[in-house]
C-alpha cells in the first residue's frame, strides 16, 4: 500500500475527505507565517489538547489529548497548511478564547467538560453553516480545520489506532465474508 492509499483510507475512516488532502499527498513544503510559531508554546499546545479532548473526549478509549493531538496540530499547521489557512486557525484560536470569556466569564481551560461541549457544539454548528454556504474563494472555518486535524491526529496515533480501532500489525489474507458483530470497532490501516 502506498502513502496515497493509506491517507485515502484514513479519510474514509474519519467519515470524509480531509480538506487540503492534496497538501498531505504532495508533502509538507509550505512556509509558516511568523505567528504560527506561537502554536509550539506549551500553553498553546495544552489549549489545543483541551480543544481536541472536548472534540474526542476519553470514553472507553483514550481521549485526543492523551493521544498527543495538542502537539500534533502545530506541526501540521506549520508544515502543511497554506498561509491563509494558518492565519484562519490562529485567528480562530483567539476567537475561541474570547468567546469562552464572553460566554462563561472564564478561560476555556477553566470550563467544565459540559461547558466546553456546549461552547464547541455552538461553534461547530456555526462552522457547518459557514462551510455549506461558502464559495470556493472563501477560507475554511477555523473549527472545521481544527476538527479535521483532531480526527487525523487521533486516529493515526498509536493510542487511536490500537485502542479506538482494531489493529493487526501484519494482516492476514483477505476475507470478504469475515463475520461482523454489532458494536465491533473499525479496523486501523
Amino acid at each position: 500500500m502506498n502513502r496515497r492509499e493509506a491517507l485515502t483510507r484514513v479519510a474514509w475512516i474519519m467519515g470524509g475527505a480531509v480538506i487540503g488532502a492534496n497538501l498531505f499527498l504532495e508533502g509538507c513544503t509550505r512556509e509558516a507565517t511568523k505567528n504560527v510559531e506561537s502554536l509550539f508554546e506549551p500553553e498553546t499546545i495544552d489549549f489545543l489538547g483541551d480543544i481536541a479532548d472536548a472534540i474526542l473526549p476519553p470514553t472507553g478509549s483514550p481521549g485526543a489529548k492523551e493521544a498527543g493531538v495538542g502537539a500534533f496540530i502545530p506541526v501540521m499547521v506549520k508544515d502543511c497548511y497554506s498561509k491563509a489557512d494558518q492565519n484562519v486557525i490562529m485567528d480562530g484560536l483567539d476567537k475561541l478564547a474570547s468567546v469562552s470569556l464572553e460566554t462563561f466569564g472564564r478561560k476555556f481551560k477553566a470550563l467544565s467538560l459540559a461547558e466546553r461541549t456546549e461552547l464547541l457544539a455552538a461553534i461547530d454548528s456555526e462552522a457547518k453553516d459557514y462551510q455549506r454556504n461558502k464559495s470556493d474563494e472563501d477560507p475554511n472555518h477555523y473549527f472545521h480545520l481544527l476538527k479535521q486535524l483532531t480526527l487525523l491526529g487521533f486516529f493515526t496515533s498509536e493510542l487511536g489506532a490500537t485502542k479506538a480501532l482494531r489493529y493487526v500489525q501484519i494482516p492476514g489474507r483477505y476475507d470478504g465474508n469475515y463475520p461482523y458483530k454489532k458494536g465491533d470497532r473499525a479496523w486501523a490501516v
